[in-house]
């Protein structure tokens, strides 16, 4: 499959902090790309390099086949960006808007527009400036996908919105884009709608991509361990792939990657009394694993050169 997205070594300081570092980012044609972190992980910034508002120090960005730094217009008009807090001009009505930016693009679908504010029951008559941050993002998604382009990118664009809205607003952006095979990539806060509707993810912590794999690939890999011991628990634990660990008294509870034969017997060697395995949703893995010890934490990359200490595609090396 083709790259619609391609970074190398993509790297940003601000002061002598790198918050991005050497990223090595592959999004293909059709993909529906969760990119996840905590606050400060580097996503709004690698999204504003990605869209050629932030200038790397470092690297290269490549969206569907040409370099950022030199893209033509008409690639340009292939792309579609909606900002976190769905920035519009208040001044203007929802009409207005949309006469507005319909100015910059050689393609605009007007009856899409149109379908996508009816069916969200707007009027091209209200003020944006009285627009519920549902109702803005509802009309950022009408003016990004008039434009019908091949490659979305959406920096948080549920933040804020309530339950009802968030979900109208998610279903109604697949049936619009996904449904001609065009790519996403989105940012979220929200683990249980990137579960939904993300095929891929990827995960930064401090600046490094240390996740990029199947969605149900990193959910599965991730495993809470509880185990019982009849007396104290031991401190401390050697275990490949361990995450994090909890001494609670009598049991000793671990955050592993990729349970597999090797781990098993790491923790039989402890000899508990028992061990209970815990599968993970989307939610609890991204939060115990992106809230490990930065000394253990293991890589879902994809580099050879880490491949020690790596899970891709296929699990742990």
């Amino acid at each position: 499959m083709t790259d619609v997205i391609r970074t190398f070594r993509l790297t940003k300081h601000y002061d002598t902090r790198r918050v991005v570092d050497c990223l090595n980012l592959q999004v293909q044609r059709g993909q529906v790309y969760g990119f996840l972190g905590r606050n400060g992980a580097g996503k709004s910034t690698t999204i504003k390099m990605l869209m050629g508002m932030v200038q790397p120090d470092s690297g290269e960005v490549e969206l569907l086949g040409e370099k950022v730094s030199a893209m033509c217009p008409k690639t340009r008009e292939r792309i579609a960006y909606i900002a976190e807090g769905h920035p519009l001009y208040n001044w203007m009505t929802i009409g207005e808007a949309v006469r507005f930016t319909r100015a910059f693009y050689s393609n605009w679908n007007h009856t899409l527009v149109e379908q996508i504010l009816d069916h969200f029951e707007l009027s091209r008559k209200q003020k944006l400036r009285r627009l519920s941050n549902g109702q803005r993002a509802q009309v950022s998604l009408a003016l990004a996908v008039a434009p019908e382009p091949e490659l979305l990118i959406l920096d948080d664009p549920t933040l804020g919105l309530d339950t009802v809205v968030r979900r109208d607003f998610l279903e109604s952006l697949i049936q619009i884009i996904h449904r001609k095979g065009r790519t996403i990539l989105f940012s979220s806060h929200i683990l249980g709608d990137v579960e939904r509707v993300a095929d891929r993810i990827g995960i930064m912590v401090d600046g490094v991509l240390r996740v990029d794999c199947p969605t149900d690939h990193f959910r599965e890999s991730v495993k809470k361990l509880v185990l019982d011991f009849p007396g104290p628990a031991p401190e401390a634990v050697d275990c490949p792939g361990l995450v994090n660990s909890w001494n609670l008294g009598s049991q000793l509870e671990l955050i592993l990657v990729g349970y597999d034969e090797a781990q098993r017997t790491a923790v039989e060697a402890l000899q508990p009394r028992s061990i209970e395995i815990i599968d993970l949703n989307l939610e609890e893995a991204f939060i115990e694993y992106t809230r490990g010890r930065k000394r253990s934490l293991p890589l879902f990359a994809m580099e050879e050169s880490r491949h020690d200490q790596s899970i891709g595609d296929q699990g742990i090396a």
